[in-house]
């Protein structure tokens, strides 16, 4: 059995040339097989909660010098959601003012084709998971920039893939 923990600690945090912290984020997706076999598979992504409330987001973190973005991406979506998979091209990049700080941030998203869900992972603790399918992750996602990265995801889907 491995023991796996979050990273802690600005250390190694990146910024980019106006001083804002570099964040990166996933959007985890599956798709949910129907049973009865009639429908098409339906799209799924994957939410967690913040830290300190219930509020429901995307994972999503610092991005640290001794890292590429597929890397953070992929440690992020472990840590916060216990999942692993295919990281994907890169969706986009938003600026935004962090609600906790004050200060501008620049903000990432990618997305992660999940092949794998851990029963246990580092942020198991503090955080719960919950799939949704789009119009659900749409409502409850906290974060602007969030939905927005999620709208570019799916107009990448092929028009075959039933959302």
């Amino acid at each position: 059995m491995v023991c796996l923990v979050s990273r802690t600690g600005r250390e190694l945090q990146r910024y980019n040339s106006k001083g804002g912290r570099q964040v990166v984020g996933c959007i985890p997706y599956r798709y949910k097989k129907d049973i009865g076999g009639d429908k098409n598979n339906e799209l799924e992504v994957l939410l967690v909660s913040s830290q300190k409330g219930q509020a429901l987001m995307f994972p999503k973190g610092g991005w640290e010098l001794d890292e590429t973005i597929e890397e953070a991406a992929c440690r992020e979506s472990l840590e916060e959601a216990g999942v692993t998979g295919i990281i994907e091209s890169e969706l986009g990049q938003w600026s935004f003012i962090s609600k906790r700080h004050g200060t501008y941030y620049e903000g990432h998203m990618l997305p992660l084709f999940v092949n794998e869900q851990l029963d246990m992972w580092p942020e198991k603790d503090l955080r719960r998971r919950v799939w949704m399918n789009i119009a659900e992750a749409r409502e409850f996602c906290q974060h602007w920039w969030m939905k927005e990265a999620l709208d570019i995801f799916v107009k990448r889907l092929t028009p075959q893939q039933n959302i």
